[in-house]
């Protein structure tokens, strides 16, 4: 099943949510490739892409060609917001989404992400200077409202549906809650019932059953995937195959997964440069660690020990060695190997 945002048809209905510091090209690209339905940029913030500031430049990129390439732009004042669309579309952006859901501090304190949730008014000003600007399809990812106190997400969808936005991604929690507790999809409904054009619900699903559920009580056209893919971006892919067969990927055995880690981390070489790149792999061979283990294909002590070995080291020829070694150690179950 597919999903149209404009003019822009997804090949499937589970995306993978955009993540600052997790999203970037190699991110993505690995993702789309392994058949997530849509992916999305790290979050941009438009005044700073306007300036051409090295890390959001760096965010916008897309060697891979992915298509449709959508871009996430964030700001607090509408001249960037238009700016920022006008250079996204000049940068071969098929989507631009706006952020008015990131819950960090630093976000906020700025009076943008879901601090925008709190004054609908301005909100709606950012909204119509980047429609106004945009010659596609804009988006816009939310929350249920600042806290439980103001959950405004209904009226802010109706007010962008009529400004133009042609879809709405709502995170099933409040900024006050940031990622604790349990994402509450039954309250995404009030969105559903607030527009017409289609509606993504995004937290906590981890499995095709999960999205099952999370479609029924939410009623959303589709599902949003993000801490669900650490350590694996192929997913997505996965999660729409086991909600609509065809759409996706079967699960990868461990020896194709061991081959998908490797291309992502030398992916994350060539994007990155080996410097930087070595410090960005860290944690998401970190995640592939934790995945390993919690499937029980790692014991305590070779967690331990591929933890020292891969997250300690500058030498990346020992890491791309070293993750091929993790996965024979999967394969005999979690029997402690050595390093090299």
């Amino acid at each position: 099943m597919s999903i149209s945002i404009g003019s822009v048809k997804t090949r499937n209905r589970v995306f993978l949510a955009p993540m600052s510091g997790v999203t970037d090209e190699p991110f993505r690209s690995a993702a789309h490739a392994q058949g997530a339905g849509l992916v999305v940029t790290e979050m941009v913030a438009s005044e700073e892409l306007y300036n051409a500031r090295p890390d959001m430049v760096r965010r916008t990129r897309n060697h891979g060609q992915i298509r449709p390439f959508v871009m996430q732009l964030a700001g607090r004042e509408a001249r960037w917001m238009g700016e920022g669309a006008r250079i996204a579309q000049d940068l071969g952006a098929d989507i631009i989404d706006i952020n008015m859901g990131c819950p960090s501090r630093q976000v906020t304190g700025g009076l943008s992400g879901s601090a925008l949730m709190r004054d609908l008014d301005h909100a709606l000003t950012l909204i119509r200077a980047t429609v106004d600007a945009a010659r596609v399809p804009v988006t816009l990812k939310m929350r249920l409202g600042w806290d439980r106190d103001s959950l405004n997400a209904p009226e802010l969808a109706r007010r962008a549906e009529a400004e133009g936005v042609t879809l709405v991604t709502v995170h099933g929690r409040t900024r006050c809650q940031f990622y604790g507790g349990k994402a509450d999809w039954a309250a995404i409904r009030a969105v559903r019932d607030a527009v017409s054009i289609p509606l993504v619900a995004n937290g906590d699903a981890q499995s095709a059953e999960d999205a099952r559920a999370m479609l029924a009580a939410s009623g959303a056209d589709a599902v949003m995937i993000g801490r669900g893919a650490y350590g694996r971006p192929w997913w997505p892919g996965v999660i729409a195959e086991g909600l609509d067969p065809g759409t996706g990927i079967r699960v990868p055995s461990l020896v194709e997964e061991a081959r998908l880690v490797a291309a992502h981390h030398l992916a994350i070489m060539d994007f990155h440069g080996p410097h930087h790149g070595n410090r960005i792999a860290r944690k998401h061979i970190g995640w592939v660690i934790s995945r390993l283990t919690e499937r029980g294909l790692l014991n305590a002590e070779a967690d331990k020990t591929w933890r020292a070995c891969l997250l300690q080291t500058q030498d990346n020829s020992v890491v791309a060695l070293g993750l091929n070694d993790l996965y024979e150690t999967a394969l005999r179950a979690g029997d402690a190997t050595q390093c090299r």
